[in-house]
């Protein structure tokens, strides 16, 4: 309900600000899709790790409820990146978007740490919660999300936003890791991020 919620939110906001001219059109859209593909491929992890993860677990519960709020941010912290106020400055408009990219990195590696720590619960061959030949995919998943997390909070760096790749700033770029990754890796070799035998 709340990945719904988050997509919904990201629409609304795209509604509400009208474009003034096509190419503003594309902009939107395109920043919309990136919401899209990120809280689906959020989903699709979270869904398959909260099949096996036990919910009675009292740190399982608060990492989940830590989770979905990190999930809801995403649009509106997109948003501000995206959507800027025409009435401020450039300089103040580009401190704005500085911000809330800087947030939203932040934000982007909480989620992935917290999907880090539901995939090494699950590869604990201790708790037994997947078959034994199941535990190598999961902690190859912990440490997959463990290193773009970790990507995502070097990518706070000034630099990060100052760089530009094609007139955005390298920050942006940095996002799209965790989609390639976990895209490119299910198309590769879908067992890995399935986690189903074969």
């Amino acid at each position: 309900m709340i990945f719904g919620l988050s997509l919904s939110i990201g629409s609304i906001a795209l509604i509400a600000n009208s474009p003034t001219d096509p190419s503003e059109i594309n902009s939107h859209i395109l920043a919309f899709a990136f919401t899209f593909l990120l809280l689906i491929t959020a989903w699709l992890i979270y869904t398959t790790y909260m099949s096996v993860l036990p919910f009675e677990v009292r740190s399982i519960t608060f990492l989940n409820v830590g989770l979905l709020l990190l999930v809801a941010l995403v649009p509106y912290l997109l948003n501000s990146v995206e959507l800027v106020n025409l009435s401020l400055t450039p300089v103040a408009a580009s401190a704005i978007r500085d911000y809330s990219s800087t947030l939203f990195a932040l934000d982007l590696a909480g989620i992935l740490v917290i999907l880090a720590t539901f995939a090494h619960v699950i590869s604990v061959e201790e708790k037994k919660l997947v078959a034994p030949e199941l535990t190598t995919l999961f902690r190859n998943g912990r440490n997959r999300m463990s290193v773009l997390a970790i990507v995502m909070a070097i990518s706070v760096a000034p630099q990060f936003w100052q760089w530009t790749i094609l007139g955005a700033p390298a920050r942006l770029y940095v996002w799209y890791l965790p989609l390639i990754s976990y895209w490119v890796g299910r198309a590769l070799r879908p067992e890995s991020r399935t986690y189903r035998s074969s």
